[in-house]
């Protein structure tokens, strides 16, 4: 039977814990490790900012606090951009909680189709432990380096290179999209929206012994330069997102 402790005793803990975890954080900014010391209310819920002071995963990439912001109507702003010692800097938030299995629809409020060959934006679920594949799966805006591809998305059930676990799209040049998957034991239902004419862009259903179950992964938002590399049009980029909704 457990005890519920005093009001006193509860401030105290609090007090100790974040104490704990700014020290931690601190420290592995240091060491040039991300730390999530910040945090931004957005779509209902308190998201963890990744921060860094060296390059790390994915990219590897600086990612700063400074490219991150929520604005009056709530959208969430994530850029990628130079620094005031001019090294690129990119963003990523982490989810408030572990949601599992249900939908995951992210409104974004950004063009996609016209996104720099070297830009990725990750739309995803992940888990810190190698477990099922970190429990990833994604929506990827992404190039990866090459200028001539005619796609520019693809879904994904991790790992990547495994037969049926990855498909390629173009996404639209829509201003609204609606970026979803349904995920259930088994089972990872995947749509790309155009919002003005509801419009399905794409969609891709993987079935199989890979989808993962639910455990410690977060939802996450991210955009970074893949293989760290400059946008090649030296321009630096905004994603606004307006929400983020789960639907268990």
């Amino acid at each position: 039977m457990s005890r519920r402790p005093s009001t006193g005793r509860l401030a105290r803990s609090a007090a100790l814990a974040l104490g704990t975890t700014l020290v931690a954080a601190g420290l592995a900014l240091a060491a040039g490790k991300p730390g999530y010391p910040d945090r931004v209310t957005w779509s209902g819920g308190s998201w963890q900012v990744k921060t860094s002071t060296a390059a790390v995963g994915p990219g590897p990439n600086i990612f700063s606090k400074t490219n991150v912001n929520v604005d009056a109507s709530g959208f969430l702003h994530l850029r990628i951009a130079k620094d005031g010692s001019g090294r690129w800097t990119t963003s990523e938030v982490i989810g408030p909680t572990s949601y599992g299995y249900g939908t995951y629809t992210w409104t974004v409020a950004t063009a996609l189709d016209s996104f720099d060959p070297n830009v990725v934006l990750g739309l995803f679920t992940w888990s810190d432990r190698p477990q099922y594949a970190h429990r990833e799966l994604d929506v990827e805006i992404a190039r990866w380096g090459s200028a001539t591809d005619p796609t520019n998305a693809q879904f994904v059930v991790q790992p990547y290179d495994k037969a049926g676990h990855l498909t390629r799209f173009t996404a639209t040049n829509a201003v609204r999209t609606q970026q979803q998957f349904t995920w259930r034991a088994g089972e990872v239902t995947f749509t790309s929206r155009r919002l003005d004419t509801n419009q399905v862009v794409a969609s891709y259903v993987y079935r199989g012994s890979d989808v993962p179950k639910p455990g410690d992964e977060r939802v996450r938002l991210n955009l970074w330069l893949f293989d760290g590399s400059a946008p090649t049009n030296g321009q630096p980029l905004e994603v606004v997102v307006e929400s983020f909704v789960f639907t268990p």
